[in-house]
């Protein structure tokens, strides 16, 4: 009896433990799932800051100096032409500057040259100073300035804010394992990288303007028309000339008129022919 008792209570108490040990596991299977959902909460919160736009990480731009573009142009009258272009090149070349284009046009009344000058935004004013003092008489001279210096800021935080996109994207692609994960992101790299280039070179071409100024610049002289031909040889050589064409000339036309000159011989001989037939009849009577 005393067995059977020790035996019941022995089982009563293993069972209570065994019950009292069951919210203990729940507890742990619940904080390890709470666990997990924080992680996959995490993941997804990372995710979608990876694939949003980077409003919240814009970097500062540090270049906050003013961005000046200075253009201009010159026309004047000189009395030397190409003397005068030579001094203009020299004094561009010491100056650091360089010519970017050159045209030439003639006539009988005036020559002209116009040249498009690169030089340091810093020598601008001396080149045209250089310039000024070549000109017999200056027709125009004409200065623009435009601060580009907002434009400029603008351009170069895009340019940042498109390369962290960037760089967030590729961290997300070494991250993926689904093939069609794989192939959006790789799609929109390719768009952002497209974006990149466009925006990159936008920028360049405006630090080239900011970096070099541009004077264009119009040089002219003017000249009486030239005759040749004014001694006595010359002449009488042009004379002949001239009239060797016209006998040419004539020539040719009598070829383009020979219907009308046969025609004229048959009319002259007709004509001929009656009037010798009606004086012989006025004989005769």
């Amino acid at each position: 009896m005393k067995r059977v008792l020790t035996i019941v209570l022995i089982t009563f108490i293993f069972t209570g433990c065994k019950q009292a040990s069951n919210p203990e596991k729940e507890l742990k299977i619940a904080t390890l799932d709470r666990a997990k959902a924080s992680s996959v909460s995490e993941n997804t919160d990372k995710i979608a800051d990876t694939i949003g736009v980077a409003s919240s990480s814009q970097q500062p731009i540090s270049d906050t100096s003013k961005k000046i573009i200075k253009t201009g142009d010159i026309s004047f009258e000189t009395g030397d032409l190409y003397g005068t272009r030579k001094k203009i090149i020299t004094s561009l070349k010491n100056l650091s500057g360089y010519v970017s284009e050159e045209n030439e046009t003639n006539d009988s009344y005036r020559r002209s040259l116009t040249l498009k000058l690169r030089v340091p935004a810093k020598n601008f004013d001396l080149l045209l100073d250089s310039v000024s003092g070549n000109a017999s008489k200056i027709d125009s001279k004409n200065v623009r300035v435009a601060d580009v210096t907002s434009q400029f800021i603008d351009i170069k935080t895009s340019l940042v804010n498109q390369q962290l996109l960037e760089k967030r994207y590729q961290d997300l692609l070494k991250r993926s394992d689904k093939i069609s994960d794989v192939l959006q992101i790789e799609n929109k790299l390719t768009e952002i990288r497209t974006a990149i280039d466009s925006t990159q070179g936008t920028l360049n071409y405006l630090s080239r303007q900011v970096a070099y100024s541009i004077l264009e610049v119009n040089l002219y002289s003017e000249q009486t028309p030239q005759y040749s031909g004014t001694t006595i040889g010359d002449r009488l050589s042009a004379s002949l000339k001239g009239g060797w064409e016209l006998m040419q000339n004539l020539f040719f036309g009598i070829i383009n008129i020979w219907p009308l000159a046969i025609v004229a011989v048959v009319v002259y001989l007709i004509i001929k022919r009656w009037r010798a037939k009606r004086k012989l009849r006025v004989v005769q009577q």
